[in-house]
């Protein structure tokens, strides 16, 4: 159902000025009209800069979505989340309503799992609870180890170098494993790329090479072969770049580039992780040639890819900001 959630807003991402006018007029007859405000959210959080009643209307709809369709299949999409930096009070009015629809209904698991989405990169601790909580409620589904791996991920992401990031990696790498173990072949798949990632993060180089290795040798189609493709190579080329192995890890990089994409890629772009560290070691030409590969699936947002091809080239290292992340 996320699937149809995300069609509409992507469709409603292609709305203009007009057409999104005359949406909101129909949810303001029928307020209840959740396909609509699911479409109005896309159009709000793709062409969000362009009009100057976004943030109020996207809080608004959001809100209202929370206190009267907290299971709302949108709820647990990007569309849905509130930036706490950005939109303080809008974010606040947003958590004060998510945490009464749990404290009236603490046993929704849906509701649940939406709400620890919100929460994921703003109050993490909060989001922890969330999915504790459901994993206790619903012991085998592999969505909540799988989302708890996710957070203590995005956690350890901002430890320095240490045994606490280690630690931490560990914890998340226990996570997904116990997600994969519960997973149907399809949702087993989607967790490779996570799985070898954060078991390099932990030091655990031979289960990070096992499942990296995974990525490569299923070669099916479907929409997760790009992602197999570049995240397989990306950690096989860390690997090989900890070992000494600077060739090889420069050949992994133009391979991880040679994906052929997929939603994910396209949409928020590669991983940056091990050009940067080929930077690091003074390896530009080959950085300049991913961010080459790279053009043929990311059409990069504000022209980021060239931001970074020019910063390269006068010898810096980019900010990668997200793109460093799993």
């Amino acid at each position: 159902m996320a699937d149809d959630a995300h069609i509409l807003a992507r469709l409603g991402g292609q709305l203009n000025a007009t057409e999104k006018a005359s949406l909101e007029e129909q949810v303001a007859k029928k307020p209840d009209d959740v396909e609509s405000r699911t479409k109005l959210l896309g159009y709000y959080f793709t062409k969000g800069r362009q009009d100057p009643d976004a943030k109020a209307a996207k809080e608004r709809h959001v809100r209202w979505l929370i206190a009267n369709a907290p299971e709302s299949e949108v709820l647990g999409l990007p569309y849905s989340q509130l930036d706490k930096v950005l939109d303080p009070e809008g974010y606040d009015r947003c958590k004060h309503a998510w945490l009464s629809v749990l404290q009236k209904s603490p046993e929704n698991l849906v509701a649940l799992r939406n709400a620890s989405k919100f929460f994921l990169l703003h109050d993490r601790r909060i989001s922890e609870n969330f999915l504790l909580k459901g994993q206790r409620l619903d012991a085998e589904d592999p969505k909540w180890p799988a989302s708890l791996g996710q957070l203590y991920s995005l956690g350890m992401t901002s430890l320095p170098m240490g045994p606490v990031r280690t630690a931490a990696a560990a914890k998340a790498f226990r996570h997904y494993e116990l997600a994969y173990d519960r997973s149907d072949p399809m949702e087993s798949d989607s967790l490779l790329a996570a799985l070898a990632a954060t078991a390099f993060e932990a030091g655990q180089i031979d289960d990070a090479k096992k499942f990296a290795e995974m990525m490569l040798v299923d070669d099916a189609t479907g929409w997760n072969r790009g992602n197999r493709i570049h995240h397989g190579n990306l950690v096989l080329g860390r690997i090989a770049l900890t070992q000494g192995r600077i060739d090889e890890a420069k050949s992994r990089l133009l391979l991880a580039g040679k994906t052929n994409g997929s939603p994910q890629l396209n949409s928020f772009g590669p991983n940056m992780l091990l050009a940067k560290e080929l930077l690091e070691r003074g390896e530009k030409e080959v950085v300049l040639n991913y961010f080459e590969l790279c053009k043929e699936f990311w059409k990069s947002p504000r022209r980021q890819l060239e931001h970074w091809i020019d910063v390269v080239k006068s010898d810096r290292i980019p900010e990668f900001g997200g793109n460093l992340a799993y």
